[in-house]
């Protein structure tokens, strides 16, 4: 099964690194659709604000080290996801980085999977939906999510340089493509989800086909119109 899986998955490759390239133009769209001034934003980016007032606060090791210990957890995530068991995750002493083994060859996701999915946001999301079946949303929980919105922000931006050993492994010109889409992906699932929960996330996916069947139609009538 676990062979089947990343065979599968290295097929899909360069098919989601075109598809999020293509998708762009509906990512970046989709953001006009969002009422940013509402209550639920302006908490949101209040927390934004707290990360990053804590971020220039806090001890650099510190912080180095929380960003490993995220980096390798993703890691790991994406490995248990695609059915490889993990055996060891090992944080250097030196904040100099970590490294995750896992049985098996693994695939491209679980490599690149860190420097676009926003773990602890997701795991605060499912945190948020466990406390909103007893008590209703409230403004503080979108604070919450908003510090962790910053922090996957800055992890991502901190990470992205030439000395990175994960990005050579799956190739430059593929992040090149993939990246900038599925980081857009994931920040606007995350503002969806902040206004409407898991609602409101399944309805970002569906306007994102919308607006790409839109833009799809819209460059074929303009080729026509060449021609």
């Amino acid at each position: 099964m676990r062979i089947l899986i990343d065979r599968f998955i290295e097929l899909l490759k360069w098919p989601a690194a075109v598809y999020m390239l293509l998708s762009l133009p509906a990512y970046i769209r989709s953001l006009y659709a969002f009422n940013f001034m509402s209550w639920h934003y302006v908490a949101l980016a209040g927390g934004v604000a707290v990360f990053y007032i804590s971020r220039n606060m806090s001890d650099s090791a510190i912080r180095s080290n929380i960003q490993i210990i995220a980096h390798e957890c993703t890691h790991a995530f994406f490995a248990l996801l695609t059915f490889h068991k993990v055996t060891r995750i090992r944080i250097e002493g030196d904040n100099s980085g970590g490294h995750m083994e896992f049985k098996g060859r693994g695939n491209w996701l679980i490599v690149i999977a860190p420097y676009f999915f926003p773990l602890f946001c997701f795991l605060c999301m499912l945190g948020i939906s466990v406390y909103t079946w007893f008590a209703p949303m409230n403004l503080f929980l979108n604070g919450i999510l908003g510090y962790f919105v910053g922090y996957h922000i800055d992890t991502v931006v901190s990470q992205i340089h030439e000395k990175q050993t994960d990005l050579p492994k799956v190739g430059y010109k593929f992040c090149l493509l993939f990246l900038p889409g599925a980081n857009l992906w994931a920040l606007g699932s995350i503002l969806a989800f902040n206004s409407r929960g898991w609602e409101g996330f399944w309805l970002y996916q569906r306007f994102i086909r919308y607006l790409n069947g839109r833009n799809y139609d819209e460059v074929i009538q303009f080729l026509s119109s060449l021609f």
